[in-house]
């Protein structure tokens, strides 16, 4: 029996409520699809700042977070009127060339029921899809790396941007990594954005080299980190703030201050679905703040 949600921006119809999509942690039932668009559609004013204007990449498992997952850009032409969609003028005739634009709590929760686990917006706005607004850095744990490591690397980078008077603010995963948000002033490329991330992971990397491999693939990194900086391109994308992720239990990827990384209890899967509102009614989003600042990237010297 399917349900039917009246959502700010439209109505959303849930297929197959009882269907599984994660299965549950240790001692807890799974998640099924009803509580995912529902989480969805409830947790949308907290993802929107982060959607907005912005074309989404959706990583779908229509099957289950158990099963393998692929990659969706096109808008599908039979997505409902309140899923905004955006011509990429500049596509090749093999690419995609309309994406979804999510602008509303419907629309977020339309995607949920599309089977979207993960959403991740693009870093740059349609409106200039050339100029990123943020600057991203993802810490990219290896097999080897356990999360005290990752939080050993964001430390490092904790201390480079308050050197450099950078606002910034870290986000666990919902796996096993953290990564750092920068906003950034309009006018830089992603050139730009790209050899500044580089630059100062590099740095961080000198540092720590028993813990970081700058080689490409997996297999040659020996299990260590990779501090990626190539998300910065147009199109590279990085999972959205409150996002779920397929993982057991329905992981959701949260912003958090940078004093928690000496939290202990801190761990890159802390919260799923069934707790992160409880942690947004405590602590808010530490990146909220960071929306649409206009920050100059400094010189590296």
């Amino acid at each position: 029996m399917n349900l039917d949600l009246d959502l700010d921006g439209g109505e959303v119809r849930i297929t197959n409520p009882d269907k599984v999509l994660y299965p549950g942690r240790p001692g807890e039932p799974p998640v099924t699809k009803r509580e995912h668009v529902e989480y969805h559609a409830a947790i949308a004013p907290w993802m929107l700042p982060y959607l907005r204007g912005r074309a989404v990449n959706l990583h779908r498992y229509p099957d289950g977070a158990h099963r393998k997952g692929f990659w969706h850009k096109e808008r599908p032409d039979f997505a409902p009127d309140f899923v905004k969609g955006w011509h990429y003028e500049e596509a090749d005739a093999d690419e995609t060339q309309c994406y979804a634009v999510l602008e509303n709590v419907a629309a977020v929760a339309w995607v949920a029921n599309f089977g979207a686990i993960e959403i991740n917006p693009w870093t740059s706005c349609t409106s200039a899809p050339h100029e990123p607004s943020w600057a991203l850095v993802d810490i990219d744990p290896g097999p080897a790396t356990t999360f005290a490591d990752v939080v050993d690397l964001a430390r490092l980078y904790r201390a480079a941007l308050d050197h450099l008077d950078v606002r910034s603010c870290p986000k666990v995963t919902g796996k096993r990594g953290i990564q750092v948000w920068v906003p950034i002033a309009g006018g830089y490329t992603f050139d730009d954005t790209r050899a500044w991330v580089e630059t100062i992971s590099r740095a961080i990397g000198s540092m720590r080299p028993e813990l970081v491999s700058w080689a490409w693939q997996k297999r040659d990194r020996e299990g260590k980190a990779r501090l990626d900086y190539t998300q910065n391109a147009i199109n590279k994308t990085l999972v959205s703030p409150f996002s779920t992720r397929p993982m057991p239990g329905a992981t959701v990827s949260v912003p958090i201050t940078w004093d928690e990384l000496d939290d202990g209890d801190l761990a890159p899967d802390r919260w799923t679905i069934r707790d992160v509102f409880d942690r947004v009614e405590d602590a808010g989003d530490p990146l909220a703040p960071l929306v649409g600042v206009q920050q100059p990237l400094p010189p590296i010297t």
